[in-house]
Order: structure tokens, then sequence, then C-alpha cells
């Protein structure tokens, strides 16, 4: 198989991740690496590749097969379209772009170039939502009710000693953290239609939130509530409990339970209780207790080898441009929510 050759944009911690990625794929190429700054440089010669200062640059000298785009998030726009002019694939990470307003413009943008676009919301491709999505599918659980959620984990002082901007207003979890579990739940449970959320910073004082709780709806009816906080010393988090990034410290819990009529299932332990289909239920009665088994393994090494389809025009990017508006549109939601008091209408 000939491999698809990209170029990634930004090197960065994610653009880094995309290499390493890319490096270690049987069916991708690294094949150039843009950025302006010099430690750039360094990484280019580390991986053998060209380094560009800019797209531009790029798409001048050599036109690979995709762009990944690991840049900074108020540049997400102006780069999609060079890509999009070009003609250029592209894994463009999330968030899609920094405001709703500007995602609608990619959006847009997108249906009148034909563009191809897979947006790196990477949870998508872990094996574990794919098999927690099976399960549903199947039945097992009967008709979906309800779901609960939680991101509770600390961040340490020095995190916001060393970035003074994140004590402020649209730094908080919900901008930073939440865009992450939107997908997720949508993926769990289907499209979200209403909000309401409650925020603290009690905790810290600062001007922006530390901890949240919110209300979801969903289409299918479905009601959700997810917990929210970057100052809980809770291992309830998806980074501790996936076992997909070795960078955190891993436990034996759970960050999601969706139950439906006839049983629930944990996330990411897969420990599923549940009543036989013809069975009377009641919580007198004991549940059928199993877990599901599954293969862990790295999301973005799963991500890349499905960009490597797209870019070839054997599959349809899995996370779509109006999924990673969709998600920002919800993750926006939150906040006016939490601002007004209001229950906010989302779909």
């Amino acid at each position: 198989m000939q491999k698809s050759r990209i170029a990634i944009a930004g090197a960065g911690y994610i653009g880094r991740a995309h290499m390493a990625a890319a490096a270690a794929s049987s069916t991708v190429e690294l094949a150039a690496i843009v950025d302006p700054i010099p430690s750039a440089a360094v990484i280019a010669l580390k991986y053998g590749v060209p380094i560009y200062a800019s797209l531009a640059e790029l798409f001048a000298k050599d036109k690979p097969g995709g762009v990944v785009l690991a840049t900074p998030n108020q540049l997400h726009l102006a780069h999609a379209k060079e890509c999009m002019d070009a003609g250029v694939p592209m894994l463009l990470e999330k968030p899609i772009t920094v405001t709703v307003i500007e995602a609608e413009k990619l959006v847009t943008y997108q249906a009148k170039t034909n563009a191809t676009i897979l947006i790196g919301h990477h949870r998508a491709h872990s094996p574990i939502m794919a098999k927690a999505r099976e399960v549903i599918d199947s039945g097992k659980l009967g008709r979906l009710v309800a779901v609960m959620g939680s991101a509770l984990f600390v961040k340490p002082d020095h995190y916001f000693d060393d970035g003074p901007w994140r004590r402020e207003i649209g730094a908080g979890p919900i901008l930073l953290n939440m865009i992450h579990e939107i997908h997720n739940l949508r993926m769990l449970c289907g499209e979200i239609t209403e909000v309401q959320a409650l925020t603290s910073h009690a905790a810290r004082g600062f001007a922006v939130e530390d901890t949240v709780a919110i209300n979801l709806r969903f289409a299918s009816g479905v009601l959700g509530t997810f917990l929210l906080s970057d100052t809980a010393a809770s291992a309830k988090s998806w980074e501790q409990t996936s076992q997909e990034n070795t960078a955190y410290p891993s436990y034996d819990d759970d960050c999601y339970t969706v139950a439906g009529t006839h049983g629930s299932l944990s996330i990411p332990t897969m420990r599923m209780k549940s009543y036989a289909k013809d069975e009377d239920r009641s919580w007198w009665k004991p549940f059928d207790v199993s877990v599901v088994e599954l293969q862990r393994s790295d999301p973005i090494a799963h991500q890349m080898e499905h960009f490597g389809k797209v870019v070839r025009g054997e599959t349809k990017p899995l996370v779509s441009a109006f999924d990673g508006m969709q998600n920002l549109l919800i993750t926006e939601a939150i906040v006016h929510s939490a601002k007004t008091g209001q229950v906010i209408q989302t779909g």
C-alpha cells in the first residue's frame, strides 16, 4: 500500500503527538512540518523532513496529500481556508474554531469548496468508545434513559502561575475541557437539545469557574448530568481512567455510566449490570454482572490511520466539521446558561 504523504502544521504538544503517530504509522508518511518558530527546525531534523514557515510556502513547494492543523485555535479558520483553497484534505484539531460564528463560516466555506475535513476529537477513535457504542446498539441495555458523566481532576497551582490568563473568564474548564466530553456524550446518547448549568469559583476565588454542574436533555429523551471541576481531587476523569495516555496515573474507576431500561454500562471499566430481556425487572432482583472485553490502545494512533484512509478517499471523516461546530455550540450554550441561569436550546 502506498502511504499517504501528510504535513503537520504546528509543533506544539498536540502537533508533536501527531508527528509521533505519523512516524509509527504503516499507512501515513510524514512529509513536512510547518511552523515559523526556530525550535521547529530541530524537530523537523529529528524526523528528517523539510520545515516550512507557512502553509503558503508549503503549498508553493510541495503539495502533500493531507495536512494536520495543530496550530493555535485563533488561526484555525484562516488555516483551514488555506487548505480548502489548495484542495488538500485536513485533520483540523479541536475546537474547530474559537467561536460558533467562525465555525459557521468554516462549514459554509467547506460546502462551497467541497473540502474534506476531519475534526480532531481523538476520543472518537478510542476502542473504548467504539465498544460502548456497540453495546448500546446491540440493545443489551434496553432503551437508554439516563447518563451520568464527570471530569473531576486537579490542575496544579503552577498551571495558573505559568499562565495568569488561565485565571480569567474564558479560560476555565468549560471552554478548555468540556468540549472533549461533549463529543463522547453525543456518541453515546445522540444529539443534545437542551443544557442548563451552574458554576462556582469558590475553591480558588479566580474570576473563572473551577466547578460546574450541568443538566442535559437529548433528542432521544435521555436525560443526563455532568460534573466538571479542575480543582477536585478525584480520579473520575477520562485521562485518569481510560489508560490511553501514559502521562497520567491510572485508576480502576469510571467517568461515565449509561443506563437503559434493562441494564447499565460503566465506562471505561466496561462493567455491565443487566437483566435478561424476558425477565421481570426489579431492584430486589440481582443483576447479571459482567465485564465487556476489549483491547485498549492509543486513539491518536487510530485517528492517524483513519486520516490516512480519509486522504486516500477510502472512507469519510468519522468526526465531521458539522460535528465540530455542534460540539462548540453546546459548549458555548453551557457558558451562556451558567451566565443567565436559563435553560438553553441547542437543537
